[in-house]
């Protein structure tokens, strides 16, 4: 799925469910540490995050349930593939999302991993998590769009 977009971005991996489950709130771009095996598979397009979450451990925001696939040349010095990874903020930006999460009762959502510059890049949302009726009331909406779509399409 590796697309290429006009501002230097190449888009390996997006989280479409993520719009439909929560909120958004804020969106921010963190670096992600990857081993040598791992920045291999991330080239080949073997990532998953659609159910993937960040959390803060000692001080750190980090990366759980996020699946990148086991580099098969790897030998020996080959990864699990759903390890925790670490994010890269600034400290700044770390003890404003540890805030939000502990305060507000937000999460960390990641939205898209693609590559910026040559460099692995994680897209992340602060969001409040959906209800059942607001998943409803989207659903209906967006089919009511594409009718009326569909209609004017008709029409003329």
């Amino acid at each position: 799925m590796n697309k290429k977009t006009n501002n230097g971005l190449k888009i390996i991996c997006l989280n479409r469910k993520a719009s439909f489950n929560y909120f958004f709130e804020d969106l921010l771009e963190a670096g992600i540490v990857l081993k040598g095996s791992e920045i291999k598979s991330v080239r080949n397009g073997k990532v998953n995050i659609a159910d993937s979450y960040a959390v803060e451990k000692k001080g750190e925001i980090v990366l759980i349930n996020s699946h990148i696939a086991s580099y098969k040349q790897a030998s020996y010095s080959n990864h699990s593939p759903t390890d925790e990874r670490k994010l890269l903020l600034n400290k700044r930006e770390i003890n404003k999302l540890i805030g939000k999460i502990q305060r507000e009762g937000f999460t960390i959502i990641p939205t898209k991993m693609y590559f910026r510059k040559g460099r692995a890049k994680i897209e992340l949302a602060i969001a409040k998590g959906k209800k059942q009726f607001d998943k409803r009331a989207a659903k209906k909406n967006r089919d009511w769009n594409r009718d009326k779509a569909r209609y004017i399409r008709k029409s003329s």
